[in-house]
């Protein structure tokens, strides 16, 4: 069977204090013992990832970068609050047991959520893990399935009621994007000026159909049954979370979505096996969506050419603090490229709104 996310020894500066952070462990979660040990899970590029063992249990811990931090991003307390929320309602959802802010564990906020274990697909399938064509259409059908069922839950009765304001969701987010883009440029980035202005134009109305929204729903975010491979067992990553309008979760979903057709240079920025044979395409992904959620989709170029104009503000922000010197970690070198591929591919969206 396929091989599993696995974590590594930490990197060089990221390093936790385990004798703080295993005391208040300890000291919160019920029937913790034993020696603890910590790794790091080197994918990713946004919050940090542990693993943190304890005798036989395993548990996720997830801190904020170190630099330069976007302000409303990388807000521990959010997404451990969304994860105490969903639990009950979303089965996808990991169990969180301890959140603190408390300065002298760790110097930032930071939570901790028990381990679910599965596969994690990545650029490449794991290691032993082979999907038929059929296989893969069904994968990544049952991706829009799990999203579908996110959009569905009523988040007043979830207790999220004041989580997100869904009035001026979109505006916000386009001036919001935007502003972050300005803010993290560097002197060899692109400047995005004729893509911000396209998006400020077009932008629609306010949803009728607000919902909880992951925005950050993608291959790397989703678990797989460790023996069952095609079947979604958790969601991770809920940073970002709040609610919104579903359309804008479903296009920044698909601004990850490279297909096996896409032209070579954005087969560079993939970062997920998304161009298996069989999988389906993002036109496929925006009709099966609609069909499930009862609803008729139109001008879904602007929802998609957000998704890969904001995917390209992530990298800029990441790539921020590689130039500037905040991080070593040489991932982060690369990630200029992938700011101009996708200006390329967001410029052809607004002349042409094919997906």
């Amino acid at each position: 069977m396929a091989r599993k996310d696995e974590p590594i020894d930490i990197r060089s500066g990221e390093e936790l204090d385990l004798v703080k952070v295993g005391t208040y462990l300890k000291d919160t979660i019920p029937g913790l013992e034993g020696e603890l040990s910590v790794k790091q899970f080197p994918s990713g590029f946004s919050n940090l990832t542990y693993l943190i063992k304890a005798g036989n249990r395993e548990m996720i811990l997830r801190r904020p970068p170190f630099g330069k931090k976007p302000k409303s991003g990388h807000d521990m307390l959010r997404e451990y609050r969304i994860l105490k929320a969903l639990k009950p309602v979303f089965r996808y959802c990991p169990e969180p047991l301890a959140y603190t802010e408390d300065p002298d564990v760790m110097g930032c906020p930071f939570y901790v959520m028990e381990r679910i274990h599965g596969l994690i697909i990545r650029r490449s399938l794991p290691e032993g893990l082979v999907l038929s064509k059929e296989d893969a259409r069904t994968l990544s059908e049952n991706l829009i399935k799990v999203l579908c069922e996110l959009h569905s839950i009523d988040y007043i009765k979830a207790g999220l009621g004041d989580f997100g304001k869904p009035e001026g969701y979109v505006k916000r987010q386009v001036d919001g994007w935007i502003g972050r883009y300005r803010d993290a440029r560097t002197p060899d980035a692109p400047d995005y000026e004729e893509i911000m202005k396209w998006l400020t134009e077009k932008m629609p109305a306010d949803t009728d159909v607000p919902c909880v929204i992951h925005n950050d729903y993608k291959y790397d975010n989703v678990v797989l049954h460790p023996d069952r491979p095609l079947e979604i067992v958790g969601i991770l990553d809920w940073e970002m979370a709040t609610i919104g309008d579903p359309l804008m979760d479903l296009g920044n979903s698909l601004a990850y979505w490279v297909e096996k057709d896409d032209p070579p240079a954005v087969q560079l920025v993939r970062m997920m096996a998304t161009n298996v044979e069989g999988m389906l395409t993002r036109r496929e992904q925006v009709e099966l969506y609609g069909k499930i959620m009862g609803r008729t989709i139109n001008d879904f170029d602007f929802y998609f050419c957000f998704g890969v104009f904001r995917l390209a503000v992530i990298a800029q922000q990441i790539y921020y603090r590689y130039y500037h010197g905040q991080t070593r970690d040489e991932r982060f070198k690369m990630l200029i490229g992938a700011v101009k591929i996708l200006e390329t591919v967001a410029k052809d969206v607004t002349v042409t709104s094919k997906l």
